[in-house]
């Protein structure tokens, strides 16, 4: 009876050890389990309030404003349990703050064109969003305050999303049962074709801050100076850039309630009060300063041009020679216009973006109060598309005789 433990003892004895073992070892692997990746989202609306709890009687935890972001800690009934980055904790509506995804494509919106040119300025009229795409529906992120400078990127043209308009029922007799609307029938061999569709014209911008997003054209004014407007003849600026300045001392001008003897010299172009162009511009005028009666004059007016932005502005010499100061490099500038064998272009039905086909650049220098085309010797001078048909010319000769 006391001779040697058999197997058995010896594995119940050591149980004990090795279940005590395992225990540790999965406590010690517990301690190495990754967090979870912490959510943020970020406020939309200007300002808003934290509150304590969602019901009809809450007490505000905090302040929050347009672009802060905040670690989302729980979600309940259209509401978001969030912390601000100065540890106030408490709810927030939904509808007040985007995703991630959606500050992920601003930050990608502004970093595919953080190198576009500008082609042309504008300021915004009110309070207003920017959008990730054009359309009213996209989504909306950055809030724009009323006055905020803006550079203007592309244009794109959509057209405008409406509810579909009711049939008009007749008012059923008292006591008969109401009618249903139904569509008319078309008559046989009647085709009628469907009404073009309203457009709306998007902006891609980029603000003072470097925030890129689409804003809805009519939110905003192109900067244009007040001096040039009263020119306008009832068409709509679209940029309003500056060839040179002349020296005034008389002008009349006053800046910031001072004399400004020094006079810019203006390239504009501009377009009509519509939507949907498939062109940027149709008109481009030069105005230059006469100092003799104190006030601008029109030294050139290009009318009925299909043009496409941006509009450079550099130097030229005359490469044939034939003025004086041929050899002087002179202010310049430079646009492009649809060629005459060219489609007109269709705005592409997802992004809005116009895309012409075969351009023609035309580059004109400012020698005096005179504007000149620059041609290269031997380049032939390409046919334009125009949007109106152009007076037959033989005609208007034979009308004047």
């Amino acid at each position: 009876m006391g001779g040697t433990p058999t197997g058995d003892m010896r594995t119940m004895r050591f149980l004990p050890a090795v279940l005590l073992g395992c225990l540790v070892l999965l406590g010690g692997c517990g301690q190495f389990k990754s967090k979870p990746a912490e959510k943020y989202v970020y406020v939309t609306v200007k300002e808003t309030y934290l509150i304590d709890r969602v019901a009809a009687v809450s007490n505000r935890t905090g302040t929050v404003s347009n672009g802060e972001k905040l670690t989302v800690l729980d979600h309940a009934r259209n509401y978001v349990k969030v912390k601000t980055p100065e540890g106030a904790v408490g709810w927030i509506r939904e509808k007040a703050v985007a995703s991630e995804q959606t500050a992920d494509a601003f930050l990608a919106l502004a970093k595919d064109h953080e190198k576009d040119p500008k082609v042309g300025n504008a300021t915004v009229r009110d309070d207003v969003y920017m959008h990730v795409a054009p359309g009213r529906d996209t989504e909306r992120f950055v809030l724009l305050a009323e006055g905020e400078k803006l550079q203007l990127l592309a244009r794109a043209t959509l057209p405008k999303q409406t509810a579909a308009t009711p049939a008009f029922v007749r008012p059923a007799p008292k006591g008969a049962p109401a009618k249903v609307p139904v569509a008319a029938p078309p008559a046989q061999n009647d085709t009628v074709a469907p009404p073009p569709p309203v457009m709306e014209d998007w902006w891609l911008v980029r603000d003072s801050h470097g925030h890129t997003g689409w804003l809805y054209s009519h939110m905003m004014d192109v900067d244009a100076p007040d001096t040039l407007t009263r020119y306008a003849e009832g068409q709509r600026i679209v940029g309003a850039y500056v060839l040179a300045h002349v020296n005034d001392p008389d002008s009349g001008v006053l800046k910031d309630g001072q004399p400004d003897p020094d006079i810019p010299i203006y390239v504009t172009v501009l377009s009509p009060y519509k939507a949907g162009l498939p062109y940027d511009f149709d008109q481009v005028r030069v105005f230059t300063w006469n100092l003799k009666k104190h006030r601008y004059e029109t030294a050139m007016r290009e009318k009925n041009v299909e043009g496409y932005l941006p509009v450079k502005i550099g130097e030229s010499k005359d490469p044939y020679g034939r003025a004086a100061n041929s050899a002087i490099a002179l202010p310049s500038f430079t646009y492009r216009v649809l060629a005459a064998d060219a489609p007109v272009p269709v705005p592409d039905p997802v992004t809005g973006l116009v895309k012409p086909g075969k351009l023609i650049e035309k580059t004109y220098r400012l020698e005096g109060n005179i504007t000149r085309r620059i041609v290269a010797p031997g380049t032939p001078v390409a046919d334009e598309a125009h949007p109106a048909p152009e007076p037959d010319k033989k005609d208007a000769k034979k009308r004047k005789k």
